[in-house]
């Protein structure tokens, strides 16, 4: 049942990882194979989920990042812990997706055309479980053999996206889950 609530954020959070972009001084990158990982560590259970299915794109000329996932696709290592987190605390079939829409700072400064290991902030709002919330957090690309991989990491507040947990699952969910976002960026072709 705890793992619903981070399953959510962790969607959430592999938006908003997924969208930093690739090149330097423009230019469009996407990625459909965001690897999102959450973790929940509590007194009584540790509960973690991950996908491969997060979904962004980056305007690198603009800054301007949007990356989305489906709830359902993030996976447990329990089946009931999965029904519960779809079920009971995200309640997927109502709001399916996590999203988040923002922006790189200075974009401009971002040279992706180069190997070598760039910083930034991401900026911008993350909507989960239908609430809207500003979310701000680093992200690393990292520029090698003609790749872009982006990764950021960030804490959700459970209770901010108005996820409910029963009374007698308190102590085994934590209030705050970890979210991880990795992903490789590739170039968006004009066809």
């Amino acid at each position: 049942m705890q793992l619903k609530p981070v399953l959510i954020i962790a969607f959430l959070v592999s938006v908003t990882g997924s969208l930093p972009a690739q090149t330097g001084a423009g230019g469009r990158y996407f990625t459909r194979g965001a690897a999102i990982q959450f973790f929940s560590d509590s007194p009584l259970e540790k509960i973690e989920a991950s996908t491969n299915s997060g979904n962004c794109v980056l305007d690198l000329a603009t800054g301007k990042l949007e990356a989305a996932v489906l709830i359902n696709s993030f996976n447990f290592k329990k089946a009931l812990m999965q029904e519960h987190f779809n079920e009971n605390y995200m309640e997927s079939s109502k709001f399916p997706k996590a999203v988040f829409k923002g922006s790189l700072d200075k974009p401009q400064e971002l040279t992706l055309s180069k190997d070598g290991t760039y910083k930034t902030m991401l900026k911008g709002e993350m909507t989960i479980h239908g609430i809207t919330r500003p979310m701000q957090t680093e992200v690393v690309f990292r520029v090698g053999d003609g790749k872009i991989f982006a990764e950021t990491a960030f804490d959700v507040t459970v209770a901010d996206y108005g996820i409910r947990i029963p009374a007698l699952m308190r102590d085994n969910i934590a209030k705050i889950v970890r979210l991880t976002v990795k992903s490789e960026l590739q170039e968006l072709k004009k066809t």
